[in-house]
């Protein structure tokens, strides 16, 4: 079977409301559901910012101050630990997360890599919120790409549909890009590409041969038989409360620990090892701060 599986942590995400859901906001939280998800086998974790003032916990922040604390914590708590730091902005005003990537300088970093009308419509056949556009224009991923070499960090290709994936070999080709690629098939937006295992070798067959690739799966039980799919097929592996809250058997979990204890199973299923932290830094070609 394909090598050693990454497995990466997406410990809190931007639309989770800590209010609902037992997602994690200070350091101290994220520090503690780090550290439950690495001990379950995740190597990399993947963070979103937010704010801090009590009642605010639902609202993203681009304080790199928060940024630093937030990473100071979960290195403490994980010896090791990949961070992948978030960079999603909707709009024109995009200088923070840039700050944060330039000045705390993680070892990797989302990089969207295309834009997407962002959509979905409840069961009552209204707008689950307001429609817009994701918007990642070109000149918009050229930012984020000199933020990124400028720090260092591996820019991991978010791609929420089949043309993105395509787009990314364009990045290469025009020289907006020159180092290790590393695409992450985001399948289960409602207007974005499904979580079906059938689209994986389609996506395997448009992406750059050299790259190293994974799946994050947005959706409730029905996305496992994706993870298991990508584990067959050589691919690294990220789930955490960002993209759900239910195992496989649909119970919902109440910590990041317990999904990535059911997507290493899928790993082990696929006859695949899990990779260390410092495992993880080599297949993914990590540059050495």
């Amino acid at each position: 079977m394909s090598g050693k599986a990454v497995v990466t942590c997406a410990l809190n995400g931007v639309l989770t409301d800590p209010k609902q859901h037992h997602v994690p906001v200070t350091p101290e939280e994220m520090a503690r559901e780090a550290k439950a998800a690495f001990e379950a086998g995740a190597s990399v974790m993947h963070v979103h910012l937010r704010q801090q003032e009590p009642g605010k916990g639902h609202l993203p922040s681009w304080d790199v101050q928060i940024s630093r604390d937030i990473q100071q914590a979960i290195r403490e708590a994980c010896p090791g630990v990949v961070i992948n730091h978030t960079t999603g902005v909707v709009g024109p005003n995009y200088a923070g997360a840039l700050d944060c990537v330039r000045q705390t300088k993680p070892e990797m970093a989302a990089c969207n890599a295309g834009s997407l009308n962002y959509l979905k419509v409840k069961a009552d056949n209204t707008w689950a919120w307001p429609p817009h556009l994701f918007d990642n224009p070109p000149d918009k991923i050229q930012k984020y790409l000199e933020a990124m070499r400028d720090a260092g960090a591996l820019p991991e290709f978010e791609c929420f549909d089949v043309g993105i994936v395509r787009s990314v070999a364009m990045y290469r080709a025009t020289g907006m890009y020159a180092g290790p690629l590393d695409y992450n098939f985001v399948m289960g937006v409602a207007s974005g590409m499904p979580a079906d295992p059938e689209l994986l070798p389609i996506l395997l067959k448009l992406k750059l041969k050299d790259a190293s690739w994974s799946v994050t799966a947005i959706g409730r039980a029905e996305i496992w038989p994706l993870h298991q799919r990508c584990a067959e097929l050589g691919g690294h592996l990220r789930t955490g409360l960002e993209d759900t809250f239910y195992r496989p058997d649909g119970s919902k979990v109440t910590s990041n620990g317990q999904l990535i204890e059911s997507i290493v199973a899928c790993a082990r299923k696929a006859g695949r090892d899990i990779a260390s932290p410092s495992e993880a830094r080599a297949i993914l070609k990590i540059r050495a701060h």
